[in-house]
């Protein structure tokens, strides 16, 4: 189903948190949650099942940090197409009973580009990467979500559309802006052909939004935009 279509439907609402879900099926403390989609396929399943329950229009999938530059920090960077593709497919098979969309998750790479932690050429080819991987999945869209750095968001989006998939992007915020050095904010992905843009997971911004629906992805006044509440 087309992102258009959806949001004619009215307010989508998304899935919550997957991290905290799977440490309560016994995901320890620093391991590799995206790993848990080959190790422990049932449980994941489980986490999409019972937001599909719960009444969620839109599922994600346990790839947030499944790029090559983060999963190589576990010894797992050749696992990066089997790590996305069971993604995917495990938050499909959960989604089948009610039809819920299901959009890819694509996290931050968990370096910083602004201290010279990495290139922008390193950025680019991790995230084509994983893009790429998810896509040949065939989610329904991909979702770059919790970015707070405005250029690695850039990056992802311009790997993302290379896909040809609708591509939502959410920011994190915590005083109004991403990065201390970018005060423009998740506008500055606008006119850029991504399929949608919000915001979450931040204290001072949470508390403007504290009126919203968790997860409410709705259109703007175009109706083919979207913003993200979460």
């Amino acid at each position: 189903m087309k992102l258009s279509e959806l949001l004619r439907q009215g307010p989508l609402l998304t899935d919550g948190a997957w991290g905290t879900e799977l440490q309560a099926r016994g995901l320890a403390l620093g391991e590799c949650p995206d790993a848990w989609n080959l190790s422990h396929p049932d449980a994941v399943r489980a986490v999409a099942e019972s937001y599909v329950e719960a009444g969620s229009r839109v599922v994600l999938t346990n790839t947030f940090r499944a790029n090559p530059i983060a999963l190589a920090g576990y010894g797992l960077g050749d696992r990066v197409a089997a790590i996305n593709a069971a993604g995917v497919r495990h938050s499909r098979e959960a989604a089948a009973r009610t039809g819920a969309a299901v959009f890819a998750s694509v996290g931050p790479s968990g370096k910083m580009l602004m201290a010279g932690e990495l290139s922008e050429d390193d950025l680019q080819s991790s995230f084509a990467v994983q893009c790429e991987a998810l896509a040949e999945a065939k989610p329904d869209a991909l979702l770059l979500e919790t970015m707070s750095d405005l250029a690695e968001a850039r990056i992802a989006l311009g790997a993302a559309k290379e896909t040809g998939l609708p591509v939502v992007v959410s920011f994190a915020f915590d005083t109004g802006r991403t990065r201390p050095d970018d005060d423009r904010g998740y506008s500055g992905t606008g006119g850029e052909g991504d399929g949608g843009s919000g915001r979450g997971c931040g204290g001072s911004q949470l508390r403007q939004w504290r009126g919203s629906v968790s997860g409410d992805l709705r259109p703007d006044a175009r109706g083919e935009r979207a913003a993200i509440v979460d």
